[in-house]
């Protein structure tokens, strides 16, 4: 008997485990990301607002331009330094070898050119007296100048290595703020590595990524708004001052730089701020017509649909297929006859893996 209740003992606890476990894993249940964007009108959608940063407008990057062991930092993260400051130096073993090297080759290059030309001008001597041939003195001519070349070559050889000392320590190029550093005593760095950043200007600027869709509709001088949550009473104006013309690799975006146009010193590098760009401000006509995104519209065997996003909290949601009438294609997108009101949060990525009444996360 105490054996039969040992088992059913042993099962309940294996049922209860599993039970526990499919609980966990309901728990542990992982949501899709989607993409979203705010069904607006055509005026509207000319609205948008990007992410940005502020940095110095005179940030410089600082590198070692040779490969080493740091031995010495004097400057850290929120020091202040003055022109020529000593930030960092380097072991520069291999730099002082070369230089030690380039040293006695020129001692030995102006020894040789000496001796060349003692000989020459004895040379010159005896073919003056008739003592040597033309040939002589010609061979000795063109020994000596080939000393002076060599000498020349050595002397040449040091200024470069002599050069290469200083490639081991980063010295500040103006006064300034170190906004960050990357590097420690004792680690070893390779050639390019930068070290440091030096804010040098008193000025700001935000930089702000923006994608393929929208960078040629931005040009040096178009006005932007700025808001920075960070900041009392944070609301800034701002002008472009930059429009990178590549795209940057690590963020697949383009770089613009906003100036601030009434700054404060409240804001600080690394502060985040919101930039709202009117596309539209140039035009006169108003457009009322509701447009969402191409990338948000779908096409099945019933026609076109959107996934609106419902929710409550904007973290998670339920993904709602709508079916959807389009009208004309512009370049904000497709204008919407019937099926949306505005207003509504749409998917605007991975419709043709998106499901009807899917939960999904919100990015």
């Amino acid at each position: 008997m105490k054996y039969y209740s040992r088992i059913i003992l042993t099962l309940l606890a294996i049922m209860t485990f599993g039970s526990c476990k499919e609980e966990t894993e309901k728990k542990e249940e992982v949501l899709r990301p989607v993409n979203y964007q705010v069904v607006g009108t055509a005026n509207t959608q000319k609205i948008r607002t990007f992410s940005g940063v502020a940095k110095a407008s005179d940030a410089i990057g600082l590198s070692f331009r040779s490969s080493g062991i740091i031995t010495e930092v004097n400057h850290w993260k929120g020091a202040k330094v003055k022109k020529g400051d000593i930030i960092a130096r380097l072991d520069n073993v291999e730099a002082n070898l070369a230089y030690e090297q380039s040293v006695s080759a020129l001692n030995s290059a102006n020894s040789t050119m000496k001796t060349a030309k003692s000989a020459l001008d004895r040379m010159k001597s005896l073919y003056e007296k008739g003592s040597q041939s033309l040939s002589d003195y010609e061979q000795a001519k063109n020994s000596y100048q080939s000393a002076l070349d060599q000498y020349e070559s050595a002397k040449r050889n040091r200024g470069i290595q002599a050069t290469q000392l200083g490639y081991g320590v980063i010295r500040a190029p103006k006064d300034g703020v170190i906004s960050s550093t990357d590097g420690a005593v004792d680690e070893r760095v390779s050639a390019g590595h930068q070290f440091a950043i030096l804010n040098a200007g008193d000025d700001m600027k935000i930089e702000v990524g923006l994608s393929e869709s929208v960078i040629n509709k931005v040009q040096v001088g178009m006005l932007t708004k700025l808001e920075f949550s960070a900041v009392e009473n944070g609301n800034f104006d701002g002008t472009i001052i930059e429009v990178s013309p590549s795209i940057d690799a690590n963020s697949s975006t383009y770089i613009t730089a906003i100036g601030i146009t009434n700054p404060s010193p409240d804001i600080k590098p690394g502060m985040a701020a919101n930039v709202t760009f009117n596309f539209g401000a140039d035009e006169d006509v108003s457009d009322d017509t509701l447009v969402v995104p191409v990338k948000a519209v779908g096409e099945d065997g019933n026609g076109n649909f959107v996934f609106i996003i419902e929710t409550e909290d904007d973290k998670t949601g339920i993904a709602k297929k709508q079916a959807i009438e389009v009208g004309e294609l512009t370049s904000d997108g497709f204008k919407i006859k019937s099926g949306l009101n505005g207003g509504e949060k749409i998917a605007t990525a991975g419709l043709q893996t998106l499901l009807d009444g899917q939960k999904v996360r919100l990015q």
